[in-house]
């Protein structure tokens, strides 16, 4: 609603208030002759809304008259007053109900708005007009029911309201209108008006006004027109269209309408409404379907369409066919993707600077693809150093029973070591020499890593029955975790299992660091979690896009060729759902609810998406994961070979010799002359003692390779076979045995990335070009969240080389178990070790303890002091201790209302804003409460008891609390006779100096002005304050922006059934963060903060798995326990206030009266005491710290060794103090202000200890008693109880000197500050 800036709308109407005094009759000519009339107040939103508008010590006029039939009706007036169209007065708000001889009506001054009814109405008072316009809401439109110009009500004809009037009806009447206000049928809003010229005046003496009743209609319409516009200009009409526009329907287009069917139509909507609408709101879906009619031609073989088309009832469910003959036939059905034309490429491009969106993501792409590229061809040089088989250079060269092991290091954290490692093997017929597990080439058992080893024995082993393990603890972090080790006979191809999952360290589990392990049965090979390691094994290879980073090192399968098929896939993903991004959907025909709701059109687009992309991107993996690696001949080792071969002729006598050795025999003979001509090798010429024993021995042994060469194979000596070399016979090597597909179909799945990929980026830049920035962006977000989305979903998804090595060195320690002497040390070291770096995060607490006060002290402001300071002695001037009502009033009239409206809208000082309205509020108890004795009664004849909930006085009155209204009285909250609940007010129970009182009671909200004085001046003159009245609270709340502070005020004045006594609460909060550097740097320390407490919260964690229930015996872990729970309650607090802090905030901004901030400022309260009690513990917890110094851990040593002592004086000392304060509360409780209480008389007695006391009160109330009372507890506590305490301490603090140990701490102490001085180059004495 539009108004004048001299008016205010509300609820389609402008209401004006006249600061003119006039009389009722005047009053209402003044408006009418505006366009308007005295105001009418028909609900109790108009009441609240006027009220915040009225001055509340002035009457204001209403358009109230007597109740006088209309001049169209024959039918009399029921009720007494009606508003002047002679509705009747359904709401009302009166303070008293009218009599008979009323005529007219005003808001009461100085009643909490309430109406008054008169017989007097020639009163000159301000009045309030009203202006209405004709108007309707969205979607609807005005149609006139009626209108006519005149008077229909003889209000004005009657000569009661004045001398002057007319006397009869027919010289004021009215006339019909209605055709002339037609202009206005069929618009929104629109402001009535009649030409006067036409017809003469029906009330020239009192004058005409212009009514009109009309209702509003919602807009309908029917579709005139739809056609289909090509871009060339050609119309494809569409025809028999239902008439609702409401309705769904169907247009077939065939082919033949569709001759150039390539490229942009139009599709144009033409309404056609009634007369006078300019516009309407209609929204249009538009729904694409491909579908065509075929039957199978059975005479010619085909599928044909002849007699067949597609009809009106085709849904992307249901396809309708209308066929003129009987036959099978079938339908086509797929969702149509969004097409982009190819040709408008340099045109979509050239709009790149309006919408970068899509084309920027895709660069991004390609640009953080080459960076991955880069990182994954390095990790993939460093895999291929980790694919061998070691062979152990302390192998025997003459040893040649293989054993290949194959040992898991655990996931576990720690799991790596950097020890040495030994291992033996221990079979049924023997046992192994210990070898050392290493390789100068690679780094071994690395966390949740394979090492594979080859070991050989001078013979077989038989069944082996376990193995041992053992490491020498050396280095940054000796501890390891074995998962299981496989051992393989090569010559047998038998294995065995064993399933280890132990730590060998001095500080795990069992704290050993040799360990023997049993092969493994049947029994625990189905036990143990196989299917849970295969499940592993493939996600961290099969899982396409997780494998990028945790591919196994033996795969063929590169990270390369890994991250180009995710670039693929991903681009190829974004190209399908760009495609049919934004194709519209039918959901009240397509939706299908199995507890997920979806449609089929979204399980076609999956369908077609799938088809689109899965095929070719599955070709690529498969294509990369099953090529056979490019072979590398080596004809050196086969000529090698060859090279010392003896003659033909020289092996005649030795042929008949062995023609009776079996081929595995020459093997093996074979394959030891290999091995004695390598030993020949390595030692060369140099030492023997003559070079010619050299070459007669390496001779010899070539020629006994030449007699046996004649009985093996070529391809043995070729090399074409697995034979004969440890590192062949593994399975690398096999050519006639691999399988897969030839090296070059690399190149065809790396042509097939390099096409996908480029095509997929093209056609999503062109799609992101042709939907614009607003969709692209959209499409961008869908896109990211289904990518996170889809990586939980699983995509389908080894050629060792040898090392050989130099001889044992039986010297090494790592080949004996370390004895258990060693082992103990170290693990008293590695103890202490750990003991210190626990130690060190200990100290680190003192960071935590510094963001902790800066989080305190940055939620505190020094100003909160001096502005509390400041408001409550401005608001006690003029307070004694005793105040009579007549001393109340006289202290509202003028400290209160001088200080509380200052300048408007600041309050005295003239820096602190007044944020909504002040109130005031009373509770009270009811009449003849209690029970006056039967003789006094005639003299006292009533009497109330002390405020309590049960008693108190929860009624509604008149003014002067006279009896109660009856039940048709108003329901307004801002009446000061009517309780209001605290419900009502938004309010809680409040405590004070003599009881707890509820939140509700008796309101008077004071203005924002000064003119409050004559609200009080009424509320006195009315007796609202009176014998019944127990408490007085004057609740405001002011906002100090110098110092961005609210002050929530409480002033109370409680009876004590005497008098009154002032109290005063106010508690300061901020609500509006600050926005300079010391908030961030606030912000900061907050963040730092509750990192130090999750941090403290996963040492606790542990703590309770490792220790259980005996947790909760260590006093420190439940102080950091309740440090952490603090903690949290301290934010969920923080939280709650700010969200306290905006609702209230939000409400004075709605309302612009009182608001109540207690709920926030007790909840900032509550804050406050979390975080001193945080303060407190955490001060505490560096006493644990101080048992480092060795004089205050004597100290805390005494106190344990003396504490059983110390509780029995205890328990004397608070029987004693506890005595003396009831004395004392009995004996001046009734006389003493510092006895007044228990509580009082406790405090006063531990004063006297302190030698904090009023001697004088005591000894001028009662100089014998006071003086018994003061000396004996001053013997008996202070000279015989105290001093026995000080004397238990001290006695015990004699025997721990005597009989101290030194603690623990001491050496972990002295072995900290020796690391951190080796660390620092400084030297230290030890």
């Amino acid at each position: 609603q539009s108004c004048p800036e001299y008016q205010e709308g509300f609820d389609g109407s402008c209401y004006e208030f006249v600061d003119l005094q006039r009389s009722f009759q005047d009053a209402e000519e003044w408006c009418e002759r505006g366009g308007g009339h005295l105001a009418f107040i028909l609900n109790d939103e108009t009441q609240q809304f006027l009220q915040k508008h009225l001055k509340p010590d002035r009457n204001w006029w209403l358009g109230v008259a007597p109740a006088a039939p209309n001049l169209t009706l024959d039918s009399a007036a029921t009720e007494v007053l009606a508003w002047l169209d002679s509705s009747d007065v359904s709401y009302s708000n009166w303070v008293n109900l009218p009599d008979d001889q009323a005529a007219c009506a005003h808001v009461l001054r100085h009643s909490g708005f309430q109406w008054e009814a008169t017989e007097n109405c020639s009163q000159e008072f301000n009045f309030i007009c009203q202006f209405a316009t004709l108007q309707c809401g969205s979607g609807q439109v005005i149609e006139i029911d009626d209108s006519f110009y005149g008077r229909k009500t003889i209000h004005y004809c009657r000569s009661q309201l004045t001398p002057s009037s007319t006397s009869s009806k027919e010289e004021c009447s009215w006339i019909d209108v209605t055709d002339y206000v037609t202009h206005c049928h069929g618009l929104q809003a629109c402001q009535a008006g009649v030409d006067l010229s036409a017809f003469g005046e029906p009330c020239p003496a009192l004058g005409s006004y212009l009514s009109a009743e009309y209702r509003c209609k919602n807009i309908t319409g029917t579709v005139g027109s739809v056609s289909l516009t090509r871009v060339n200009g050609d119309v494809i009409p569409v025809e028999n269209l239902p008439e609702e526009i409401e309705e769904k329907f169907t247009w077939v287009l065939s082919p033949k309408d569709r001759t150039d069917d390539v490229g942009v139509h139009y599709l144009v909507i033409k309404p056609i409404v009634e007369p006078g609408i300019k516009s309407i709101n209609a929204s249009v879906t538009v729904i694409s379907i491909a579908a065509q009619c075929k039957y199978w031609n059975e005479t010619g073989s085909f599928w044909s369409e002849d007699g067949c088309r597609v009809g009106p009832l085709t849904t992307p469910l249901v396809t309708q066919c209308l066929c003129n003959h009987l036959t099978f036939f079938g339908s086509s059905f797929f969702v149509m993707p969004n097409l982009v034309d190819v040709s408008r490429t340099a045109e979509l491009f050239a709009t790149f600077t309006n919408n970068p969106v899509v084309v920027c993501f895709v660069g991004a792409i390609f640009c953080a693809y080459l960076l991955v590229v880069v990182w994954a061809r390095r990790k993939d040089m460093q895999d291929s150093v980790k694919v061998k088989i070691t062979v152990l250079e302390d192998n025997d060269p003459l040893a040649q029973y293989r054993y290949l092991l194959s040992i898991n290091t655990g996931h576990r954290h720690g799991a790596s070591t950097s020890s040495q490692v030994t291992i033996t093997l221990l079979g049924t017929e023997g046992e192994s020499e210990p070898h050392h597990l290493t390789d100068l080439e690679k780094p071994v058992f690395e966390r949740g890593g394979g090492d594979m080893f080859l070991l050989t024995t001078h013979f077989s082993l038989g069944e082996l029955q376990s193995i041992r393990l053992w490491h020498d603890n050396s280095g940054d972090h000796p501890a390891r975790y074995v998962s299981k080790v496989m051992v393989q006979d090569l010559e047998t191809g038998q294995k065995w299992h064993f399933l280890c999952n132990s730590w060998l360290a001095v500080d795990m589990e069992e704290c050993t660091l040799d360990k023997v392990f049993p092969v493994a049965t049947e029994v625990d090979l189905k036990r143990f979690n196989l299917f849970f390691m295969k499940t592993a094994k493939d996600f961290r290879d099969g899982h396409i896009w997780f494998s990028v980073i945790s591919r196994p090192p033996c795969s063929t399968f590169t990270r390369v060729q890994r991250v180009s098929c995710c670039f693929s896939l991903l681009l190829c993903t974004m190209l399908t759902s760009i495609m049919f991004w934004g194709i519209p959907t039918d959901p009240s025909e397509q939706t299908m609810d199995l507890h997920i709701e979806f449609t089929w059109q979204q399980v076609m687009i999956g369908v077609q998406s799938s088809i689109i992309m899965f095929p070719i991107n599955l070709l690529i993996v498969s294509i990369f994961r099953n090529t056979r690696p490019r072979e590398k001949t080596t004809k050196a080792d086969a000529k090698q070979g060859k090279t010392v071969r003896v003659s033909p002729s020289q092996t005649s006598s030795p042929q008949k010799e062995i023609k009776d050795i079996t081929p595995d025999t020459v093997m093996k003979l074979y394959r030891q002359l290999q091995l004695i001509e390598k030993e020949l090798g390595m030692l060369g010429p140099s030492q023997f003692p003559n070079p010619d024993s050299y070459n007669r021995a390496m001779q010899q042994v070539q020629g006994m390779k030449g007699l046996l060469e004649y009985h093996l194979p070529m391809s043995i000596l070729d090399g074409d076979s697995c034979f004969p070399g440890p590192e062949e016979s593994l399975g690398g090597k096999k050519k006639c045995c691999q399988g897969g597909l030839p090296w070059w179909f690399v190149f065809i799945g790396w042509i097939l990335v390099i096409a996908t990929s480029g095509v997929s980026g093209y056609f999503t830049m062109m799609y992101g070009l042709t939907y614009g920035k607003d969709r692209s962006i959209s499409w961008l977000i869908s896109m990211v969240v289904s990518f996170f989305e889809s990586l939980f979903i699983t995509q389908p998804l080894k050629n060792p080389d040898a090392v050989q090595a130099a001889r044992r060195d039986s010297t090494c320690s790592f080949y004996k178990p370390p004895p258990p002497t060693d082992i103990e040390k170290m693990r008293n070291n590695m103890i202490k070790e750990q003991k210190v770096f626990a130690l060190i995060r200990e100290i680190v607490y003192t960071g935590f303890m510094w963001m902790l006060l800066l989080v305190a002290y940055g939620q505190r402001d020094p100003n909160g002091y001096f502005l509390t300071q400041h408001i409550r002695k401005s608001f006690s001037k003029g307070v004694s201790d005793t105040m009579s009502i007549q001393d109340v009033f006289n202290w509202a009239n003028t400290t209160l209302l001088s200080n509380l409206f200052g300048e408007y809208p600041f309050i005295t000082d003239g820096n602190s804003r007044l944020v909504g309205n002040a109130r005031l509020r009373q509770v009270r108890v009811q009449k003849n409460s209690c029970h006056i004795a039967r003789s006094m009664q005639e003299s006292i004849p009533d009497c109330h008891t002390p405020y309590s909930w049960e008693l108190e006085d929860m009624g509604s009155y008149g003014p002067g609390w006279t009896q109660p209204v009856g039940r048709n009285a108003s329901t307004n909250i801002h009446d000061p006779w009517k309780y209001k609940s605290q419900r009502k007010l938004r309010a809680y129970p409040i405590w004070g100096n003599v009881k707890l009182y509820r939140g509700g009671g008796f309101v008077m909200d004071l203005g924002p002005d000064f003119q409050n004085s004559s609200i009080l001046q009424y509320l006195y003159e009315n007796t609202w304050f009176d014998v019944y009245t127990q408490a007085i609270f004057v609740e405001f709340t002011v906002y100090n922006a110098n110092v961005n502070l609210f002050c929530i005020v409480t002033l109370m004045l409680e009876t004590t059934a005497t008098a009154f006594q002032f109290r005063s609460e106010l508690q300061t909060v901020r609500l509006y963060q600050s926005t300079g550097g010391l908030h961030i740097f606030v912000m900061a320390s907050e963040i730092i903060y509750f990192l130090f407490i999750i941090y403290y919260m996963f040492v606790q964690g542990k703590l309770m798995k490792k220790q259980k229930w005996t947790y909760l015996k260590n006093k420190w872990n439940l102080l950091e326990l309740a440090i952490i729970i603090l903690s949290w309650s301290a934010l969920c607090v923080f939280i709650k206030r700010t969200l306290l802090g905006n609702r209230d905030m939000n409400y004075y901004q709605n309302n612009k009266e009182f608001v109540s901030f207690h709920e926030t400022a007790k909840a900032d309260a509550v804050l406050g005491y979390l975080i001193a009690f945080l303060v407190l513990l955490a001060t505490v917890k560096l006493w644990h710290l101080l048992r480092l110094n060795p004089k205050l851990h004597m100290i805390t040593a005494t106190l344990q060794r003396a504490w059983t002592d110390i509780s029995g004086f205890l328990v004397v000392m608070t029987i004693m103090f506890l005595a003396y304060s009831i004395a004392s509360n009995l004996m001046y409780g009734w006389k003493l202000y510092s006895y007044r209480t228990l509580l009082d008389a406790v405090q006063t007695m531990v004063s006297l200890q302190l030698g904090i006391f009023n001697y004088e009160e005591v000894l001028n109330y009662n100089p014998v008693l006071g003086a018994f009372l003061i000396g004996s507890c001053i013997v008996f506590m202070t000279f015989v109880v105290l001093n026995l305490f000080i004397s238990v301490i001290l006695v015990a603090f004699t025997q721990e000197q005597i009989h101290h140990k030194p603690s623990e701490e001491d050496e972990i102490v002295d072995l900290m500050l020796m690391k951190i001085c080796s660390l620092f180059g400084i030297k230290c004495k030890k």
